[in-house]
This record gives C-alpha cells, sequence and structure tokens, in this order.
C-alpha cells in the first residue's frame, strides 16, 4: 500500500480526531467508524469501504477486524461504536439491499460505498483522511515491529521499515514465530444481520 507524503497529523492531533469520533454523537455513525478505522488501522477508504460485516468477529469479549491476516484487535471503546454501527447500518432500507453483508453499504443495491464520497464527508467532518492515515501508520510503527506491522494492516514491509526510519522508531528485530495464529482457545463467531 502506499502512504501520503503530504503531512501526517501529529499524534495529539490524531487523538483528538479519534477521541471525537467516539463521543460525537451529532455526527453520522458511518463516518465515525469509517474515521476511527483509518485513525487506528491507517486503511486507505478504498479497502474500508471492501470490507463486511464478515470481517468484524466478535466472542462476546473480544472484538476483531479482518483488514488483514491475523485479524486485528479493536479497543472497547471502538468495538462498542462498530457493533452499534452494525446493528444499525444505514442504506439498509432498500428491497434490494436488506441482506447486504457490505459494512458499508452504498447507495446502489449490491455495492459498497464510493471511496471518494467516503473521503469527502470525512473531510467536511475534519478528518484528513491522508494525513490521518500517515499519522496511525507511524504510531503503529513506534509501538510495534515494522514486519509485524505490514502483516496486520497489509502493508509492504519495504514501505513499514521506510516510515519506520522517518519516524525515528527503534524496533529492529521482533520475536520469531507463527504470529499468524489466534490466541489458544479463541473462536472467532461471524456476526448475522438482524
Amino acid at each position: 500500500m502506499k502512504i501520503s507524503r503530504r503531512p501526517a497529523l501529529s499524534e495529539d492531533e490524531r487523538l483528538a480526531a479519534l477521541g471525537r469520533l467516539l463521543t460525537d454523537t451529532d455526527t453520522p455513525m458511518r463516518l465515525r467508524v469509517a474515521g476511527v478505522i483509518v485513525l487506528l488501522y491507517a486503511q486507505p477508504l478504498t479497502r474500508i469501504v471492501q470490507l463486511t460485516v464478515d470481517d468484524v468477529l466478535h466472542d462476546g469479549q473480544t472484538t476483531l477486524l479482518r483488514l488483514w491476516e491475523p485479524a486485528s484487535p479493536v479497543p472497547a471503546p471502538a468495538a462498542a461504536l462498530l457493533l452499534a454501527y452494525i446493528a444499525e447500518r444505514d442504506n439498509m432500507n432498500t428491497a434490494t439491499n436488506q441482506a447486504s453483508r457490505w459494512l458499508f453499504p452504498g447507495r446502489r443495491a449490491g455495492r459498497p460505498a464510493r471511496p471518494d464520497h467516503m473521503s469527502s464527508r470525512l473531510r467536511e467532518i475534519g478528518i484528513p483522511v491522508a494525513a490521518a492515515r500517515g499519522a496511525a501508520i507511524r504510531q503503529q510503527l513506534l509501538e510495534l515491529p515494522a514486519p509485524v506491522v505490514a502483516d496486520a494492516l497489509g502493508y509492504h514491509d519495504k514501505t513499514t521499515n521506510r516510515l519506520l526510519r522517518e519516524s525515528g522508531g527503534t524496533w529492529s528485530r521482533y520475536a520469531a514465530g507463527d504470529h499468524l495464529r489466534s490466541p489458544s482457545g479463541w473462536t472467532p463467531h461471524r456476526l448475522t444481520d438482524g
């Protein structure tokens, strides 16, 4: 995945935007959820709109979002917002969309939301997508080894290593092993519409 060369948000700006999206009930829930995914997981909107409800795994306590393999844990406040959104997704009232599995159903039957439309709507509420993605990936790289971030978020390892160097990160090695396995005893359950 390519990451924009535009200036990233500062970590304070990223956290402020994330806090606002998690608490601002005046902002449409679909924009809040899409913005949270950008700010936490540095995903492009072209990928976000391709997510389905089946990419949200919930076992009653833990919520994971399958961006790549392995699925990424969703922090509690974001998980609550995501699960509430799934229960109330919009654009589901037409006869052709009632069984839609898209996390962000579009206005056209059987199609997800358009990424360009989602981007302009996020910009309107103060979330510059490219800058938000840049801030999110750089923060991930300060907290986790570049290869782990690359695998979890679907980035090329060369990209994460370059961004790590640019952000002044110090990870140079990480524990060997199979990082694709889910924790022992954890069984994901797919969410269903309903």
